[in-house]
């Protein structure tokens, strides 16, 4: 009976341990997920942010329809961040935002605690102009 017994006992602390191991993955999986989830929100807040700055007049220190610092169409000169009042960097990532020809601009998000990227494009000041694409190796 104490040889049962024994097994028994050892049976069940590899058994335990087995499920420690697999809810430690389980957790830092859902952690990547969830940061590239956040990572993913603050972009897409970011391009709404830009969107609305763009569909404000130049007279309320807006873009006037397009994405250029100035609101001028012919004057390429980018938005920044700083411009929109949003921190380039917070817990979930750090932001860059790069302009195109002032049709539209892209916001590229990297993790600092996994390799995910986040990089979310805007083409107008349209709800369906923004659209999303992630990368969680950073590919």
């Amino acid at each position: 009976m104490g040889q049962q017994q024994l097994l028994l006992l050892v049976l069940g602390i590899v058994i335990v341990g087995l499920a420690v191991v697999v809810g430690i993955q389980a957790f830092g999986e859902n952690q990547q997920k969830s940061n590239i989830d956040a990572m993913t929100n603050d972009g897409i807040r970011i391009a709404s942010d830009a969107q609305a700055w763009a569909l404000k007049p130049q007279a309320f220190g807006g873009g006037e329809g397009n994405f250029c610092s100035n609101g001028a169409a012919d004057d390429d000169t980018p938005i920044t961040l700083a411009l929109l009042g949003v921190d380039a960097t917070n817990v979930n990532g750090t932001y860059t935002l790069a302009n195109t020809a002032c049709t539209g601009i892209t916001i590229t998000g990297a993790s600092g605690s996994s390799d995910a990227e986040v990089v979310v494009t805007v083409v107008g000041t349209d709800a369906d102009d923004i659209s999303t694409a992630v990368f969680p190796d950073g590919q």
